[in-house]
C-alpha cells in the first residue's frame, strides 16, 4: 500500500516515480515524459497506443508542439472553449517529445489540460506529465485510488481521503480526441465532450 499525501506524490513525480491521481475523466497513471516507457511496462500496454501529455496550462504544453501563429489562432477557439476539460488535442510533435510517448507515430502528440482541481494543482508543481488511464491494458479502468493501489503496488497513489471530496468531479468517461490534419480537426474518439 503506497497511498501518499499530495505533497509526497508531487515530490515523487518530480523525482521520476510513476504516480496516480484523479482527473476529470478517469484516474491517471503519470510520469515525467522522458520516463514514459515505465507506464507501458506497468500497464503491459502495446506501443501502438500512445500516451498523452497533461499540463496545467496551454503555455506548459506548447513547447511539445510544432505550430505556426496562424494555426495557434485556429486552435485557440477549441482551447478556450474546452480546456481545461475532457478534450485531447493531437498535434504535430516537437523534438521535445520523447519517442516513448508515441512510439509508432512520433510525429504527433496528444495534449490535454484536465478540469480537476487536484490534477491541476499537481501539474502546476510537477510540470507536464506523460499519462494514461489507470488500468492493465485491455482491462476496465480502475476508478478508485484503493483499486489502483492494489493493482499497482509499486507506484505512488494519492491517498483516497485526499480525493474523496472531489470524487464527483470524475466523469468516468474518456476524453474526446481530435487530431489536427490538413489544416482541419478530425474526430478520432468521441468521449465526454461533444464536438
Amino acid at each position: 500500500m503506497v497511498q501518499v499525501s499530495q505533497a509526497d506524490l508531487i515530490t515523487g513525480a518530480i523525482a521520476g516515480k510513476v504516480v496516480s491521481f484523479p482527473t476529470d475523466t478517469v484516474p491517471a497513471l503519470a510520469v515525467k515524459p522522458e520516463l514514459a516507457e515505465q507506464i507501458y511496462q506497468l500497464k503491459q500496454r502495446p506501443h501502438s497506443k500512445p500516451l498523452i501529455l497533461l499540463g496545467a496550462l496551454i503555455e506548459d504544453l506548447l513547447p511539445y508542439v510544432v505550430y505556426t501563429p496562424a494555426e495557434l489562432e485556429v486552435w485557440q477557439s477549441l482551447i478556450s472553449q474546452y480546456l481545461p476539460g475532457a478534450l485531447t488535442l493531437v498535434l504535430p510533435a516537437s523534438t521535445k517529445v520523447p519517442a516513448a510517448i508515441n512510439p509508432i507515430q512520433s510525429n504527433t502528440v496528444g495534449i490535454r489540460i484536465p478540469n480537476h482541481p487536484i490534477a491541476l494543482n499537481i501539474l502546476q508543481q510537477t510540470g507536464v506529465l506523460a499519462t494514461s488511464s489507470a488500468n492493465i491494458s485491455g482491462q476496465d479502468t480502475l476508478m478508485t485510488m484503493t483499486a489502483i493501489d492494489q493493482a499497482f503496488p509499486n507506484i505512488l497513489v494519492l491517498d483516497s481521503l485526499d480525493s474523496l471530496s472531489s470524487g464527483s468531479l470524475v466523469s468516468g468517461l474518456p476524453s474526446t480526441v481530435v487530431c489536427w490534419q490538413n489544416q482541419e480537426w478530425q474526430i478520432l474518439r468521441q468521449g465526454s465532450v461533444s464536438i
